[in-house]
C-alpha cells in the first residue's frame, strides 16, 4: 500500500507568535512513559509494512554514499533549492513556486505518515528528531528515511497525544522546512500550511483504507490536529461517512498549473455545489 494520495493529488513561514505552545515530544505526553527499544522497533516495523510514505528504517546509517542528515534538508537553502529544481524537472514545469509547493506537500505527507501511524495504531509517540534522521535522494516515490536513533513513549491516555504529535511534525519538521522553502522561493504561508493540512488528511485516508478498524480513531486525532496552531483554519473536514473524512482546503497547492494538471479533490477552486454532490455520492456509494 502506498500513502502517496493526499486529498490534493500530491506532495513556512508564519510568524512565530502564531505557533501554539505545546509540550516537547521528548518529554512525552502527560501520562506517558518511555517505550523500550523493542516496543518502538516493533511498532515502526508494523507501520512501515503499510509501505510507501509510512516506511521508516531503523539503525545505523549504511556505509554507501547518499545518506544525509535531515537537518540539512530542513534548513539548508542550497539543498532545498536543489530539491525544488529536481521536482520542477520531474513535473515538467518552469514555475519554481509550483515545484516548491508540490515538494513541501510530499515531504509533509512523508513526515506525517510514520508519526500518525504509530500514534493511531499503537498509542505510541515517536520522536523524529532531525539530528537522528537521515534521508537520501530517490528517482521517484517517497523520500527514503532512516532513524539512527529513535525514542518513543507509550501513551496511557490517547486523548492527550495531539500536542506532542503536533510538536514533532509541525514545530520540529515542517516549520523549519517551510521557512527554508520561503527563503528559496517566495511562497504564501497559507499555501504551505494548507498543503500540510491536506497531507495530514491524506495520511488519515490511507490509514483508514489500510486498517478500517482504526479509521474513526484516525479521523478524531486528525480533527484535533487541524484545530491546533498553524493548521487551524486551513480547511473544512467533513465526514459524510463515519471514519471516511473529506477535506476542503482554503488554499490551492497550484497543481492545476502543471502541464496536464487539474483541480484536486480538496481544492478551494472546486465549485461548492460540485463538492457537496461529490460528498453526497460518497455517502450513497458507502451504503449509508
Amino acid at each position: 500500500m502506498s500513502i502517496g494520495p493526499e486529498p490534493s493529488r500530491v506532495s513556512p513561514g508564519s510568524p512565530r507568535k502564531d505557533v501554539v505552545a505545546v509540550p516537547s515530544v521528548r518529554s512525552g505526553a502527560p501520562g506517558s512513559f518511555p517505550a523500550s527499544p523493542a516496543t518502538v522497533a516493533a511498532a515502526v516495523a508494523d507501520v512501515s509494512a503499510a509501505g510507501g510514505y509510512f516506511g521508516l528504517d531503523l539503525g545505523p546509517v549504511p556505509g554507501e554514499p547518499g545518506w544525509r542528515p535531515l537537518t540539512g534538508l530542513l534548513a539548508d537553502p542550497a539543498t532545498v533549492r536543489a530539491r525544488v529544481a529536481d521536482m520542477a524537472g520531474r513535473l515538467g514545469t518552469v514555475e519554481t513556486r509550483v515545484a516548491a509547493s508540490i515538494l513541501f506537500q510530499g515531504l509533509a505527507a512523508r513526515f506525517w505518515s510514520p508519526s500518525l501511524g504509530a500514534a493511531v495504531a499503537h498509542d505510541l509517540l515517536i520522536d523524529l528528531a532531525p539530528r537522528h534522521v537521515y534521508w537520501r535522494a530517490a528517482a521517484g516515490g517517497p523520500l527514503p528515511l532512516r532513524a539512527a536513533h529513535l525514542e518513543g513513549w507509550e501513551v496511557r491516555d490517547p486523548a492527550r497525544i495531539t500536542g506532542p504529535l503536533y510538536r514533532t511534525v509541525v514545530t520540529g519538521l515542517l516549520e523549519p522546512l517551510a521557512e527554508t522553502v520561503r527563503r528559496v522561493v517566495p511562497t504564501a504561508p497559507g499555501l504551505l500550511w494548507g498543503n500540510a493540512a491536506s497531507a495530514l488528511v491524506g495520511t488519515l485516508l490511507e490509514l483508514g483504507r489500510h486498517r478500517p478498524g482504526l479509521a474513526a480513531k484516525a479521523v478524531a486525532l486528525g480533527r484535533e490536529l487541524l484545530g491546533t496552531g498553524l493548521l487551524r483554519g486551513t480547511g473544512e473536514l467533513a465526514e459524510p461517512v463515519p471514519g471516511h473524512p473529506l477535506f476542503a482546503r482554503r488554499s490551492c497547492c497550484l497543481y492545476y498549473r502543471l502541464p496536464g494538471g487539474g483541480m484536486c479533490g480538496d481544492c478551494v477552486l472546486v465549485d461548492p455545489g460540485i463538492r457537496r454532490e461529490r460528498w453526497a455520492r460518497a455517502a450513497r456509494e458507502s451504503g449509508r
